[in-house]
């Protein structure tokens, strides 16, 4: 029996959370989650369990109807007696709000994201007509305004990349003996995210059979399940190399994580905890004033892989977008340059002689 992938026991540990979570939801929300089953992922699913959760606490920690209700306790009558008054008073509760002491809040994408979960929620029922109302629909979803892109510029590409080879010239003691164990792993983490833009999950699921050199790809699992190859060039395949024959092979992997290319200082598979968190080590270093996360790092290589191609369509098939206009917005619209151009294309005084 082959060992399972990284992405297959992340499905079992979905699939096992997502079976507690509903044990506290009213019994007729299974219908809806075995209904989702085959056109989501786990990840998907237990992201909905956890808003709907959510929700079903707050009717009962604000609506004196539901005071004394359990969350098991909620049937579709309730469901079909609440109105858009009740889920704009929701929605607005959503901002900020005390969950176990702790004050949460969501931004626009959280926000937009729990309350999507709800509309998908009632939209079953109704649908299916088992209830007769359906107010989240009348509901105005949030609107989300457009954010900066940020991503790294060309030189800092390189600085960065410079500073995780030469910063342990500079260190010294237990830090010196740390960065030097984790330095050609760490390299390679950053060099493949910035050479062939696959997401973080994406990059801590590689095994290393997923590794052809002969071809110079990678195989990754996409968001949905769905396998692609991805090539990289020569700065990927010799920092892979490096990784491989300098660190890699030296170390015996606990049972289960065998396969794993990466792996922590615990001999396990890589976390992608770890990867943001190595990735905001070395950026904060070199560029303090940008905040830099993996998916930043997918940006910079979309963005370059556009200017250089020009071909949306490439760049959309490379990343992974199963939508185009995804890719375009984010990479085709790329105005910095030419905002920056009008900088100097009007002129308020004539020069002096």
């Amino acid at each position: 029996m082959e060992p399972l992938t990284y992405h297959e026991k992340m499905n079992i540990e979905n699939t096992l959370k997502l079976r507690g979570v509903l044990s506290e939801l009213p019994p007729f929300a299974r219908d809806y989650f075995r209904a989702m089953e085959p056109t989501t992922s786990s990840k998907t699913r237990i992201s909905y369990a956890y808003d709907l959760r959510i929700f079903f606490n707050y009717l009962i920690e604000t609506n004196p109807n539901y005071k004394s209700y359990k969350t098991s306790d909620f049937t579709l009558d309730d469901l079909d007696r609440l109105q858009s008054i009740d889920i704009e008073e929701y929605q607005e509760y959503l901002k900020v709000y005390d969950a176990s002491d702790k004050l949460v809040t969501n931004t626009e994408k959280g926000l937009a994201r729990k309350m999507s979960s709800l509309r998908s929620f009632y939209n079953y029922y109704y649908k299916r007509q088992v209830i007769k109302t359906n107010p989240a629909q009348l509901v105005s979803m949030p609107k989300l305004h457009d954010k900066a892109i940020i991503r790294l510029d060309i030189d800092e590409v390189a600085s960065l990349l410079d500073f995780i080879e030469n910063c342990g010239n500079v260190l010294t003691g237990q830090r010196k003996v740390y960065y030097e164990k984790t330095k050609y792993r760490d390299l390679a983490i950053m060099t493949l995210l910035l050479g062939t833009g696959v997401r973080v999950s994406e990059c801590v699921g590689l095994d290393l059979n997923d590794v052809d050199f002969k071809n110079n790809s990678i195989k990754v699992t996409r968001k949905g399940g769905s396998q692609m190859y991805v090539f990289f060039g020569n700065e990927v395949e010799n920092a892979l190399y490096d990784y491989l024959d300098l660190t890699r092979k030296a170390i015996t992997p606990l049972a289960g994580h065998e396969n794993a290319l990466f792996l922590s200082s615990q001999r396990k598979r890589i976390s992608v905890r770890t990867v943001e968190d190595l990735v905001k080590k070395y950026a904060s270093q070199v560029t303090p004033n940008k905040h830099i996360t993996p998916h930043k790092l997918r940006s910079t290589y979309g963005t370059n892989l556009y200017k250089e191609t020009g071909d949306i369509y490439l760049v959309a098939d490379v990343l992974g977008h199963k939508d185009v206009n995804t890719t375009k917005k984010h990479y085709a619209a790329l105005g910095d340059d030419r905002r920056r151009k009008a900088a100097s294309a009007v002129t308020l005084r004539e020069p002096k002689p």
